[in-house]
Formats: structure tokens, sequence, C-alpha cells
């Protein structure tokens, strides 16, 4: 019987062992997501669009609700690249708030930005799906109007 008992125990032993070896995924918590989105405001701010797109899930989305979403991080670095040509100092995400509701980040924000010379600011709310600290998908609601014309140009 001490045999068994003590056999078990090994195995038991073997068991957690073998488990605290493997990695563990971690987990999505409201800190990490908030951390994320931080640090995808400090990209922008830095106008580093590289980092700003490698933020994104491999698969993830960009949707301004009046445009169609743009999806996939190549296609997303592509448009947030062309688009920071425009804007080489980077646009300052002033954040009033931000938190996360039902596993979501919502940032109340103006956008603060010098695009071809034209000094604008647009107020901004930005949900954020992140996962595996990534965003999966981004929607962003603001005046599309107004937009155009702090950035000094013509609706098409």
């Amino acid at each position: 019987m001490k045999r068994i008992f003590g056999l078990a125990a090994m195995v038991l032993t073997l068991t957690l062992a073998m488990t605290a070896a493997v990695p563990a995924r971690a987990a999505d918590t409201d800190a990490s997501k908030l951390a994320v989105a931080r640090e995808m405001i400090g990209a922008w701010k830095a106008a580093d669009w590289r980092k700003v797109a490698d933020l994104f899930a491999e698969d993830g989305s960009l949707r301004s609700m009046m445009v169609e979403p743009v999806t996939g991080r190549a296609a997303i670095h592509d448009r947030i690249a062309a688009l920071g040509k425009g804007a080489p100092g980077g646009v300052v995400l002033d954040v009033s708030h931000i938190g996360v509701i039902d596993g979501l980040v919502f940032i109340e924000r103006v956008d603060c930005f010098t695009y071809n010379g034209h000094a604008g600011a647009v107020p901004v709310v930005g949900v954020l799906d992140i996962q595996d600290g990534k965003v999966q998908e981004w929607r962003e609601y603001y005046d599309r109007a107004q937009l155009l014309k702090e950035m000094g140009v013509t609706a098409p």
C-alpha cells in the first residue's frame, strides 16, 4: 500500500512539474488590455506607424464607422503609413476617459494633429477589442466632415 501511495505521489509531482514547465498564455485582464491601448496611444504620438500596425492581430480590423473597414495588419499599416505622411509629427490622442466595459476598451479623446500644415483637433470615441495582447478590432466614432475640415481636405 505504501508503494502505491509513493508511486501516486511521484506521478503527481511529475505532472505538476511538467505543467509548470509549459508556459501559460497570458490572461486578458483589464490591466493588460489598458496597457496595450496606452502603448497604441504612445505609438500614434511617436508617429511609429509600424508599431501601430504591429499592435493589431494579423487579421485585425480598423473600422472608422463612416468608411469601409481596413482588415489585416499589412493593409492597416499601409493605410496608416499613407495618412501618416501628412502628419509626420504624429497624432496626439488627448485622452479624457479610458476604461474597460464588458471586456472592451473605451477611449474618449480629442485627436490633435497637424496634417499637411493644417492644425486640427477632433473629438473621437474609440472602442478596442483586445485579445491575446493584440487589437482584434478598433472601431472609431467621430464626425467625418469635421475631421476632413480639420485636415484641410475636401470631402470626396
